[in-house]
């Protein structure tokens, strides 16, 4: 099974949105990729995981998705979220990865009109340390001028981090990173709102979470370890675990095929 995405720019409030979409039977799925990504992470996912319609949306400011009224709050982001649910997708499953995850998580919480169906959270937390607040502070800073050679040089850094298995791939991941980035306000903005996780972590909004959510976790995920994964684990009312092999926290990149296997099994089962 491998369909083929088609583009769309959608007006979702103050945005012009870019989005991928496949045609299927079902419920649909949305998915929401990570800080310095685009939609595009998502593209082998969207072919092979599943036959249900899909939708890929880069979050404001990033990729092809204009910055509008950037406020840097999660909030923000998660309320744009259940604005694309509203206007676009109708409602769905959330697949959300790293941010992406936390803002499905906070419009689940805030999901008054039955939007989100259930969410799959994948490499994500729910509130960060200071020494992960600190590294949101030092990469906004510099991303004023994502063509610097300081930035270039952090997003490698921050990439090679986050690979456990493909660092054969690291320039070529780097290069893609940076083009999602683009001008940096989107970057800039998102980095914002994980840093507030630090002082106003989002883990006592998650009691308010009325939908199953199925927590995915990388086996060599450095920056989102199996104690981020339990502490969301613990907040939720309904909620289980599952691993993915042979990965790290760009879990898309080490092991896609791991990746489109959980979403098969748990898509599968909601729907």
């Amino acid at each position: 099974m491998t369909r083929q995405a088609t583009a769309a720019i959608a007006q979702v409030e103050d945005l012009q949105v870019a989005y991928d979409a496949t045609d299927g039977s079902g419920p649909p799925v949305v998915f929401l990729h990570g800080l310095a990504e685009d939609r595009a992470t998502w593209a082998f996912q969207m072919a092979t995981a599943t036959s249900r319609p899909c939708f890929a949306y880069d979050l404001r400011g990033h990729g092809e998705t204009s910055i509008g009224d950037a406020n840097g709050t999660l909030q923000q982001l998660g309320r744009d979220l259940l604005a694309f649910l509203r206007l676009v997708s109708g409602p769905s499953t959330v697949v959300g990865f790293s941010l992406g995850g936390t803002i499905a998580l906070w419009a689940a919480a805030h999901d008054d009109d039955g939007l989100i169906l259930d969410v799959i959270a994948i490499g994500t937390s729910s509130v960060v340390g200071r020494q992960a607040a600190e590294f949101y502070t030092q990469r906004i800073a510099i991303a004023a001028e994502p063509a610097s050679v300081p930035f270039r040089d952090a997003v490698r850094q921050d990439t090679a981090a986050g690979l456990h298995v493909e660092q054969s791939r690291l320039s070529e991941v780097t290069a893609s990173r940076l083009s999602a980035i683009g001008d940096g306000q989107g970057y800039v903005n998102a980095a914002k709102a994980m840093r507030a996780l630090n002082e106003t972590p989002l883990t006592p909004d998650l009691a308010r979470v009325r939908v199953p959510v199925h927590v995915v976790g990388g086996s060599d995920d450095a920056f989102c370890p199996m104690r981020a994964s339990q502490i969301i684990l613990d907040a939720l009312p309904v909620a289980d675990y599952v691993e993915v092999p042979s990965a790290g926290h760009l879990m898309n990149i080490d092991n896609p095929q791991g990746v489109a296997a959980v979403l098969t099994t748990t898509l599968r089962r909601d729907n």
